[in-house]
């Protein structure tokens, strides 16, 4: 095997002679990288300097950048080059060029940044518009062909939100009636108003507490997972396969879950009702000492029928607003997961935002009803 010859750089008055082979294999042997290296830093900042590669036998990129980089990326006033050495120093001084700048900052003002707020706002608003209008769409749809209705789908996803949701409403129920129990006890035992509990009790959560209650469990509990499903179906392209195949999102997906949760909610409040209830009629019982028998018996008489009516209705609007706002953001998530994990994030908080600005809605329009 012919021995291959190594490279060298020879100082002569004022003149640089680099002969030899010029390559990475060639630099990496007994040392000869780190000894030319040496005498090049030391030519640094010589510019009057001239330089002869023309007895360089063989050039590398390798080779051509330990030069380049002791003429500080510059070519130098006096150099001879041998046949094809050019190429390499034209595609260095080339890339030297092509300089990176670096992205200008803009300090945005509180105008600037409202004014993006604002129109975010407005594009979420029109999206949630257009959803709307596809699930009326759908839903005419579905009346006229009831047969060919996705029933699974509506069946799948009210035993989801539904009857896997009846532990933790049940939970938070219970405990929540017992702690308004005993503060509302406190109170009305100083002024002698003990039987008014019930009065208190049966109002706040058959009219607000139940309903507002069991939305907020549903929005972070249903709503995530409706928001990760669709997702995760953009991730894995699963929403482009169905495309492809003439299958409609709207019909497949967003009406089952916009369903079942107006069906399920109604049903859910009544469950999250008779659980704080039954927290609220313990705790009584405990601490004023109301038997259960005189609860049952006054509760009917404290709260009127148009109170249960209305948070019966409360329930299945806010349903249908949990279920379009997890719709809404779950199609919005591009396909990456730091966007699944921001949407299902931004949607859990929008739609517990939406049931308490709907809820504050409902208080004023029943503003005389039931009272």
């Amino acid at each position: 095997m012919p021995s291959v010859p190594e490279p060298t750089l020879t100082l002569d008055s004022g003149a640089a002679t680099a002969a030899g082979t010029w390559q990475v294999h060639a630099l990496t042997l007994g040392g000869a990288m780190h000894t030319l290296t040496g005498q090049l830093n030391s030519l640094k900042g010589k510019a009057q300097i001239t330089w002869d590669l023309t007895a360089i036998d063989s050039m590398d990129h390798i080779g051509a950048q330990l030069l380049w980089n002791a003429w500080g990326k510059t070519r130098p006033a006096s150099l001879r080059l041998a046949p094809g050495q050019e190429e390499f120093f034209k595609r260095l001084e080339a890339a030297g060029n092509l300089e990176l700048k670096a992205p200008r900052k803009q300090r945005l003002t509180s105008v600037m940044v409202l004014g993006f707020a604002m129109m975010q706002f407005f594009e979420h608003l029109r999206g949630m518009i257009s959803l709307v209008g596809a699930v009326t769409q759908d839903m005419v749809r579905f009346a006229r062909h009831p047969l060919r209705g996705p029933w699974r789908e509506i069946s799948a996803n009210i035993f989801h939100a539904g009857p896997q949701a009846l532990g933790i409403t049940a939970l938070v129920g219970f405990l929540i009636g017992v702690v308004l129990s005993y503060l509302s006890a406190q109170q009305l035992r100083n002024f002698g108003g003990d039987i008014y509990l019930v009065n208190l009790l049966g109002m706040s959560i058959i009219r607000e507490l139940g309903p507002l209650l069991a939305a907020i469990l549903v929005a972070g509990r249903s709503g995530s997972s409706i928001t990760a499903q669709l997702g995760v179906m953009r991730v894995t392209e699963e929403l482009d396969a169905m495309l492809v195949m003439g299958i409609s999102h709207g019909f497949r997906l967003i009406l089952p879950k916009v369903l079942a949760l107006a069906i399920c909610m109604p049903l859910l409040v009544i469950w999250t009702d008779v659980m704080a209830l039954i927290g609220g009629m313990v705790s009584a019982n405990v601490e004023l000492h109301l038997s259960p028998y005189y609860f049952i018996e006054k509760l009917p008489d404290a709260v009127p029928l148009a109170n249960y009516m209305i948070g019966l209705g409360k329930g299945a609007v806010f349903g249908v607003l949990i279920a379009l706002v997890a719709c809404h953001f779950g199609l919005r998530i591009k396909p990456n997961t730091e966007s699944l994990g921001r949407g299902t994030t931004t949607s859990v908080v929008t739609a517990i935002t939406v049931v308490i600005l709907a809820d504050a809605v409902f208080a004023i329009l029943f503003n005389g009803v039931g009272y």
